[in-house]
Order: C-alpha cells, then sequence, then structure tokens
C-alpha cells in the first residue's frame, strides 16, 4: 500500500522544497489535485497547519476536496503531508524527500494509504489499478517539477 519515484533535478534542494512546500503550486504540478489552499488563517507550511486539495480523480470528472495536514516540513530535506478522512482519520500520508547529490537532488515523492480494514479492502479490490495512477501521476509530478526548476 505504498509506492514510490525518484527523480534527479539540476537544482537545489532548498529551492525545490520551496516550490513543492507551497501548496498553492499544487495545481501546476499535479496530474490530480487542480488546486490546494491554506486553512486556519495558515499562509506557509508548517508541522500541523491544514489545507484543503481539490481533486480530479483519474481526470475523469470525479471532482473532490480533501483536507490534509502537514506532518513534515523541513526545508530542503522533506515535505510531508497527510490526506485527512472522516473524524481525522489519516487515509494517506504524500511525502516529498530531497536527496543533495552533485550537481543537483534527488527528489523522492512516495505515497503510503494508511491500514485501517475499509481500506485494506479499498487496496484488495482496486489497489492494482491506484497504484499504477499513483505512480505515473508521482512521476508526472516530479518531471513538471524538474521542468520549471530547471529553467532558472
Amino acid at each position: 500500500m505504498q509506492d514510490s519515484v525518484t527523480v534527479r533535478m539540476a537544482a537545489p534542494a532548498d529551492k525545490i522544497w520551496e516550490l513543492v512546500s507551497d501548496i498553492t503550486n499544487t495545481g501546476r504540478f499535479s496530474p490530480e489535485t487542480f488546486a490546494a489552499e491554506w486553512l486556519g488563517g495558515a499562509t506557509g507550511p508548517a508541522v500541523g497547519v491544514k489545507f484543503r486539495g481539490h481533486v480530479n480523480r483519474n481526470g475523469w470528472g470525479l471532482k473532490y476536496w480533501t483536507v490534509c495536514r502537514i506532518d513534515a516540513a523541513e526545508p530542503g530535506r522533506e515535505f510531508a503531508f497527510t490526506v485527512l478522512g472522516p473524524g481525522n482519520m489519516p487515509i494517506n500520508t504524500w511525502r516529498y524527500r530531497f536527496e543533495p547529490v552533485d550537481g543537483g537532488t534527488d527528489v523522492t515523492e512516495s505515497f503510503q494509504l494508511h491500514s485501517n480494514p475499509v481500506l485494506r479492502v479499498y487496496w484488495l479490490l482496486a489497489g492494482r489499478a491506484r497504484r499504477k495512477t499513483n505512480v505515473n501521476g508521482m512521476r508526472e509530478t516530479l518531471n513538471r517539477i524538474k521542468a520549471v526548476v530547471e529553467q532558472a
């Protein structure tokens, strides 16, 4: 119930982190999440801050929004958030890790579906297709970010 994709970018980790951690940029990069906004008066990333993500699931018209909570906000190193369900139940954690390498940064995006009976059944029924969609989406997201950070 998890996977990851890594893309090497010819840019410093701090620059990439700033772009990724500003959730108002999400719609520029994600093939499914087309917009996001800070909640509760927040204006930037910090652990515990919440935001709302607007999703076009699978790109075929099922549109909805989710509330997410930031779990890691370490500049240049890591940015992570958890999608929350009813009663603030954790559904899925998305994570970006930034590893400086010679000439740039390896950026890894990952997802991990949380374990509960409902999500286990979902994963058994739709997991293979959803995993493929997530992996393709992460690759597309990272390549879109790469195109932006390598332009400057």
